[in-house]
């Protein structure tokens, strides 16, 4: 598990205007909605899942924390040498499997928050070596509207031979707010791996490999 810590400190917004006066409106800039965990639900038909993380403390707040989703084409890394969609084809593949979130803000405090983000790594044919650094991304954003500010990280993981790995990370971001009537309801944190326009598509189309791909598969005995 690795701990990490980023301060986004370059917010100033207002929750009357729900607008941040520096950002651009243009909406080829705005972020799609990720999944939520109502979302993902509501795919599988409305049935509960449990919990991939278990969920961090609630803190009693000046009022709600952010929305924290996946971005849904961003969601998966999966690496197709020739850029064919074939399970021989598959190099290094990786998904976020879950998050959870916590939040904590008092009067005109900025609003901390905490997330658990739940990694699941693989190795297919054609990758090469044990090693690699995944990179990933964090956003804040008003609520279905314009990024306000956004930040990388790299993911350093070592697969000791094995063909998949899991890793949480933990991370806590600062959102500073103009005023003590700004809620943490006005913004959305989005998170996603740093894909290429084509994983994009990929992930867009619903298409997938598993993160055994292209491994073989034992035979069982005959009875």
């Amino acid at each position: 598990m690795r701990l990490a810590t980023v301060a986004i400190a370059a917010l100033s917004v207002l929750a009357s205007a729900g607008a941040a006066s520096a950002q651009s409106r243009d909406p080829d800039q705005r972020p799609e909605r990720g999944r939520s965990t109502q979302d993902q639900q509501e795919e599988n038909g409305g049935r509960t899942r449990a919990p991939r993380i278990a969920p961090l403390r609630s803190v009693a707040n000046a009022g709600p924390c952010p929305f924290v989703k996946i971005l849904y084409d961003a969601a998966r890394f999966v690496e197709l040498e020739g850029g064919r969609a074939a399970s021989a084809n598959v190099g290094y593949t990786g998904e976020i499997e879950g998050v959870s979130a916590g939040c904590s803000y008092q009067s005109d405090e900025p609003i901390t928050v905490q997330m658990n983000v739940l990694f699941n790594l693989g190795r297919g044919p054609q990758a090469q070596g044990d090693q690699r650094t995944y990179r990933y991304w964090i956003a804040v954003t008003e609520r279905n509207e314009a990024v306000l500010a956004k930040e990388y990280f790299d993911l350093p993981v070592n697969f000791e031979g094995a063909t998949t790995a899991s890793v949480t990370e933990e991370q806590s971001i600062l959102i500073p707010r103009a005023t003590a009537e700004t809620s943490g309801g006005n913004f959305e944190v989005l998170i996603g791996f740093d894909v290429t326009p084509e994983m994009a598509e990929f992930n867009r189309t619903g298409s997938r490999f598993r993160m055994t791909a292209g491994q073989a598969t034992a035979t069982p005995p005959a009875q």
